[in-house]
């Protein structure tokens, strides 16, 4: 992937419905039925789009120390 479509797919990740294995997720959605309907299984979808946040972040995170070292 470039670097732009990962930064696009981690922005769509934070504000729009996503399909990650087979199955939908709208991580606001699922936050407030979390913590305003008290919903534990989607604490379980949360945590799910949370760890995919954290891997696609890590290889944004990469792809700008190796751009940065060929400048």
């Amino acid at each position: 992937m470039e670097y732009q479509e990962k930064y696009d797919q981690l922005i769509k990740i934070l504000t729009e419905e996503v399909e990650i294995e087979g199955k939908k997720f709208n991580l606001k959605e699922d936050f407030d039925k979390l913590f305003i309907k008290e919903n534990k299984t989607a604490g379980t979808r949360v945590r799910k789009m949370m760890q995919e946040i954290k891997k696609l972040a890590q290889e944004i995170r990469d792809d700008v120390q190796d751009y940065k070292s060929k400048i």
